[in-house]
């Protein structure tokens, strides 16, 4: 069995501590079981957490599942090497429909309307956005109140069905390449150049909380950015740091980044 404190004084000091408790609850389950443990829907550093815990156990490894191809939310399954069934990760797909011709209906607006009926965002998966609906994967004990109480997004009314795993189209995200000099590799300096916006506004978004760098808040504006980073901004997307090319004759640094629509 694994050192669980230790495990935990760990996270602890990272700030993840009581996802990294939950997530030793389910690696401690299946040892102990020889079965397996579903965790909720994880974001990629949630999913880098329980590889973690599950390295430091002999008897388990560690699966996943979205419900598609390219998901970015995902469950992480804890699974006892000797259990010889299939893990049955609970996920069901609803399509949410709405007249495009009068409603202008964003991700931010879908997710907002969920939360605001009182889930939690654990039990909920990405959103497939498309030009008249989206597709939510969610935790199938989840399916049957979505169903009853999705009515409107917004002032829109919306249809929702169930639909198969296989109905849902693979991942596709827009991606544009940025090649520029930026005067330092701080937070704000790195994705104001990404985002296409001044270096105070983007230190209002940090101050506001608005900010996550590889999935947690952002700790300030002079946070030092790394080549791998991911940026993402509410509402505008995600920033990647592709490349440090290196120095310019003016002492900038010329960087390569990508991103994400």
């Amino acid at each position: 069995m694994a050192d669980r404190e230790k495990i935990l004084r760990y996270f602890r000091s990272c700030g993840d501590g009581e996802l990294a408790s939950r997530l030793l609850d389910l690696a401690d389950f299946s040892v102990r079981y020889h079965r397996y443990k579903v965790s909720e829907f994880l974001d990629p550093h949630g999913f880098n957490i329980a590889e973690t815990i599950a390295a430091n156990y002999d008897g388990v490894e560690i699966i996943s599942n979205g419900g598609y191809t390219g998901a970015e939310r995902i469950k992480a399954a804890f699974v006892d090497k000797e259990f010889p069934g299939t893990v049955d990760y609970g996920i069901t797909a609803l399509s949410i429909n709405w007249d495009s011709r009068y409603y202008h209906i964003t991700h931010r607006d879908v997710l907002g309307s969920i939360l605001a009926s009182g889930i939690k965002r654990e039990v909920i998966g990405d959103i497939v956005m498309s030009s008249d609906g989206c597709i939510i994967i969610t935790d199938t004990s989840l399916k049957q109140y979505i169903l009853q109480n999705t009515i409107k997004i917004g002032e829109a009314p919306v249809s929702i069905t169930e639909i198969t795993l296989d109905k849902i189209p693979a991942r596709e995200e827009k991606i544009k390449e940025i090649r520029t000099t930026v005067a330092s590799l701080r937070l704000d300096v790195i994705a104001a150049s990404g985002f296409g916006v001044s270096r105070s506004k983007m230190a209002d978004e940090i101050s506001f909380e608005k900010v996550k760098v590889n999935w947690q808040n952002a700790k300030n504006s002079a946070q030092s950015i790394k080549v791998g980073d991911v940026i993402s901004m509410r509402g505008r997307g995600r920033v990647e740091v592709c490349e440090i090319v290196g120095q310019t004759k003016k002492g900038r640094t010329s960087i390569i980044l990508k991103r994400f629509i």
